[in-house]
């Protein structure tokens, strides 16, 4: 049995854990070969609302939800109102604002890198029109990916699509409110496969640095070439003072989108674990914002995202019983065995009967995957959006 300080060690990491949760997780989603299409599955940005307040209502800890804007707010800034009328409905804030930089026709070749000053000009209005929705909406975060790269060798001066992508980024950054943070996402390849202009970490912590003091590095943990040490990453990220959030899902071979912590639990629990040894410290840290980004294909939806959500509490309260005073001391003095005992140890603790004992304390349901059934909301959303979503089957979220 956990003794009292490993209880209120649990429970104070708990209490300040948040985890921001996307629109597109609850849309008909698929692969580049088609959409699978679920009967339950959220078709407008009302639904997506709805489930995001269910899974905030079983969990707690989701407040936040991630918008797209081309898919969440087609009319761009004319949509903030539409948007804030749903958060006051639901409770549920409006979240990182994330453009879209890839779906457009005139995007085949690249968006704020591409060799056209006119569609770069359109690629960065679209980025400045995202910073206002983020203004009209409070949201803290614009949160970009830029798919921008390229198939063939010698198709395309990666120097000089450097240098167009670092004045966009200035611009977006010049639009910024106070307290906005601009995210700087990277991605070794996918869709380009010969190069892709933000491929690690290292660029986009150039150009988030060359953007200004607002920008940051957002770390996509299915974002890496296979054996990336993620964690050092993370670690490096700290110590620069650079890193400003987390999209999180897992992957077998490339970026698959899947649940996090179905394939690999312990490189998330190693992650949290670099961030909880800083925030010991008792600097002046600011955790970074703890987004989800998955497309749950197969899985139900709402049933996915809420194991997604507890999958990461469980993770992060793991992280919490690494005795960092003690497992400095053996690092110190390099007793290899026992330091990745003390580790490791924390890592197989069973902390779910804790994190139930922390949901009851807090009003919420012990077991909230149990509580989503016995609810029976997918059974009535499921009749609710059947008929809309029978002929649904478009590409995109």
């Amino acid at each position: 049995m956990p003794t009292d300080p490993i209880k209120e060690r649990v429970f104070r990491a708990l209490d300040t854990f948040a985890i921001e949760i996307p629109s597109w997780g609850f849309a008909n989603t698929g692969t580049r070969f088609g959409k699978y299409i679920q009967a339950a599955a959220a078709t407008n940005i009302e639904e997506k609302f709805a489930d995001a307040a269910e899974v905030h209502r079983l969990t707690g800890v989701t407040p936040t939800l991630a918008l797209h804007v081309l898919w969440d707010l087609p009319n761009g800034v004319a949509d903030a109102p539409k948007i804030q009328s749903l958060v006051e409905k639901t409770g549920i804030r409006a979240g990182s604002i994330n453009p879209n930089l890839f779906q457009e026709a005139e995007y085949k070749y690249g968006s704020i890198c591409n060799p056209s000053a006119e569609v770069r000009a359109k690629a960065t209005a679209h980025l400045l029109d995202s910073v206002a929705i983020g203004k009209a909406l409070g949201a803290a975060e614009v949160s970009m990916w830029v798919s921008d790269g390229s198939n063939y060798p010698g198709t395309q001066s990666m120097r000089r699509r450097i240098g167009w992508m670092k004045e966009a980024l200035a611009k977006t950054h010049a639009a910024l409110a106070p307290g906005q943070i601009m995210l700087v996402e990277y991605k070794p390849f996918e869709p380009a496969f010969y190069h892709t202009d933000i491929a690690d970490w290292g660029m986009a912590l150039e150009l988030a640095r060359s953007a200004g003091p607002q920008a940051k590095v957002l770390v996509d943990t299915g974002h890496h070439y296979q054996g990336t040490n993620i964690e050092q990453i993370v670690a490096w990220l700290i110590e620069l003072n650079a890193l400003g959030g987390f999209h999180f899902n897992d992957r077998k071979y490339a970026d698959d989108d899947l649940t996090l912590g179905s394939i690999d639990p312990y490189q998330i629990f190693r992650i949290f674990h670099e961030i909880l040894f800083e925030q010991s410290k008792g600097g002046a840290f600011k955790s970074p914002a703890f987004m989800i980004d998955q497309s749950h294909n197969l899985k139900g939806k709402v049933e996915a995202m809420v194991q997604t959500v507890v999958t990461a509490q469980e993770l992060y309260a793991k992280a919490s019983l690494v005795d960092q005073d003690t497992l400095a001391k053996l690092q110190d003095s390099c007793s290899l065995v026992d330091a990745e005992e003390a580790f490791r140890g924390a890592f197989w603790q069973d902390v779910r009967p804790l994190l139930a004992e922390w949901r009851e304390a807090r009003g919420l349901p012990a077991h909230p995957l149990a509580a989503l059934r016995e609810s029976r909301y997918v059974e009535r959303t499921t009749e609710e959006r059947r008929e809309k979503n029978a002929g649904g089957g478009s590409s995109y979220a």
